[in-house]
């Protein structure tokens, strides 16, 4: 799947130009101004054009759409000053506010039907196309079977947005908060023309901050307030500087130097400050899970795989104790199922998703029982051994250690069975994977909104996502009543979705192993950073500098 990657070079790392309370340092004297901080990052910027991102984890913070998301991944003011839904939850009107854009122009309604039909076209190719299902038209013209002009949004006047949906959206609200749905300037874009995007001084910002000194490849560059910003009133910083540190011992050290205020820790680091004053984790809604092939080009192997008894196997096989806390040990945390934990929870009761999705005996840790399932499912299929390869990317910080307990593990507990692995490159892997070149493969997918919708879309018959190519006509139909027939009956499109979810569950039809939750060291001078476990992942326009 994608987003890992994405996810962990996403994950901005801030500090401050302070010296820090850490290991023995005095606290407390400013290296630089109290109005600037330091980011760090695992990889690169790689692109500014909202049409064309895969993730928004530091760009959340200089593009702003309807909403922007706050605390706990509710949506709060945007560029909307008002959104109003109609009583059959098939028509939105977004009343805008008078916001400018980072140059000056007036951010208007016909700025959003712009940037929506821009991102739809064939020749932006967004990757983020298939968010836009629900409203009218864009399936059809994700197909290429209407124009991108004809998707549901139209501007009846500069302050006015009205969305038609071809079925209410219960998330829709959330998923408004999402910078892919904000605006772009059309004359910026065809000024610019090829050039749009690829240096900071090719766009234009809607948001808290704005971007200097980025040309496309270089290892740092920065966020400077937005003069233009509606509420700028608010934004504390002055400047938030970025560079690439790769690696964890690096940022450790420059975290000791006072040059970092929040760094990741790898797992041995984890172990070893865990009892840090500034010791702190993240969560984030990425589930780590196996897919199967369940249409597998070896006869057998094809046999094995769709076999419930051999995935209850191969899941109850796995210590996800060890993996967490000692392969990991990051403070990663035990999945109950293929939907993040953390993510959403029922309107009504409050009762998280994960622990409603829950099926027992399918992700605990049962040798027994794994052996078991095993010996039936071979006698099955007529099989005494079976040979499996792991596919992988050695691109992702956990895949070696991964992939080497999953083989260990598997090949001590179910007799007869032989795992080779298969670490290549990310590329390599996602062409192998989305042709269904393998066996089982290690993958993973974090949410973009709140709500569990983000997950279930993955098992749907006939989604590009659905690699393993598993198919269920009643999970398909409850996931259609979810977002049909239902989607308006809170209740109702709730439990759908739990029954559905368990029905992936109880067939592992997808294997989940952890959830990642990062581990920093933060120093406390540091205030008012939004960390969310979904879509724009952290958000700095209320931070400030104690």
């Amino acid at each position: 799947m994608k987003k890992f990657r994405s996810i962990v070079a996403g994950l901005a790392v801030v500090s401050v130009a302070l010296l820090l309370a850490a290991c023995g340092k005095k606290s407390g004297q400013s290296q630089s101004n109290d109005k600037v901080l330091n980011l760090s990052t695992t990889a690169v910027l790689d692109t500014i054009d909202i049409s064309k991102s895969t993730g928004y984890g530091q760009t959340g913070n200089v593009f702003e759409s309807f909403y922007r998301l706050g605390k706990d991944g509710k949506p709060t003011a945007g560029l909307a000053k008002s959104g109003e839904v109609s009583k059959d939850g098939l028509t939105w009107t977004f009343k805008l506010r008078d916001a400018k854009w980072s140059n000056g122009d007036p951010i208007t309604a016909q700025d959003f039907v712009y940037s929506w039909r821009r991102s739809l076209s064939p020749k932006t190719a967004s990757p983020y196309a298939y968010l836009f299902s629900g409203v009218k038209n864009a399936d059809a013209i994700v197909a290429d079977k209407k124009s991108p002009d004809s998707i549901g949004i139209s501007a009846p006047d500069s302050h006015t947005v009205v969305v038609k949906l071809e079925r209410p959206i219960a998330y829709f609200k959330v998923l408004m908060a999402y910078p892919l749905f904000g605006p772009q300037n059309q004359k910026v874009v065809e000024k610019y023309g090829k050039k749009y995007a690829t240096k900071a001084q090719y766009q234009v910002y809607s948001g808290p901050f704005v971007i200097k000194n980025w040309n496309g490849t270089n290892d740092t560059w920065d966020f400077i307030k937005n003069k233009n910003y509606w509420d700028k009133k608010v934004v504390k910083l002055d400047k938030i500087s970025y560079q690439v540190v790769k690696s964890t011992n690096t940022g450790y050290q420059l975290f000791e130097q006072g040059k970092l205020d929040l760094t990741p820790l790898s797992s041995e680091q984890v172990k070893n400050l865990k009892s840090n004053s500034a010791f702190t984790s993240y969560p984030y809604s990425l589930v780590r899970f196996l897919l199967y092939n369940f249409k597998d080009s070896n006869s057998l192997n094809r046999k094995a795989l769709n076999n419930r008894n051999i995935r209850l196997a191969l899941s109850l096989a796995i210590d996800r104790n060890i993996v967490t806390k000692k392969v990991l040990g990051n403070g990663s945390t035990l999945p109950t199922g293929f939907v993040a934990s953390d993510l959403a929870t029922n309107p009504k009761t409050g009762v998280d998703f994960a622990k409603s999705q829950a099926v027992k005996n399918t992700v605990s840790y049962n040798p027994t029982l794994a052996k078991k399932y095993w010996r039936q499912g071979l006698k099955e299929i007529g099989a005494k051994s079976l040979t499996f390869n792991l596919l992988s990317s050695n691109e992702e910080s956990d895949s070696d250690q991964l992939t080497q307990y999953l083989q260990s593990q598997w090949m001590k507990v179910l007799s007869g069975l032989k795992i080779n692995v298969t670490n290549i490159p990310d590329k390599a892997t996602n062409a192998k994977a989305q042709n269904g070149y393998f066996d089982i493969y290690l993958s993973h997918w974090g949410g973009d909104f709140n709500d569990p919708m983000t997950f279930m879309q993955i098992p749907m018959t006939g989604t590009s996502y659905n690699y393993g190519k598993w198919s269920s006509q009643a999970y398909d139909s409850l996931v259609k009543q979810a977002q049909n027939q239902d989607a308006n009956n809170v209740e109702k499109r709730w439990q759908d979705l739990v029954k559905a979810a368990q029905i992936v569950n109880s067939q592992q039809a997808i294997t989940p192993i952890y959830q990642q939750t990062t581990a920093y060291l933060q120093n406390k001078r540091v205030h008012g950073i939004i960390h969310n476990t979904a879509g724009t992942q952290w958000s700095y326009k209320y931070a400030y500098i104690k």
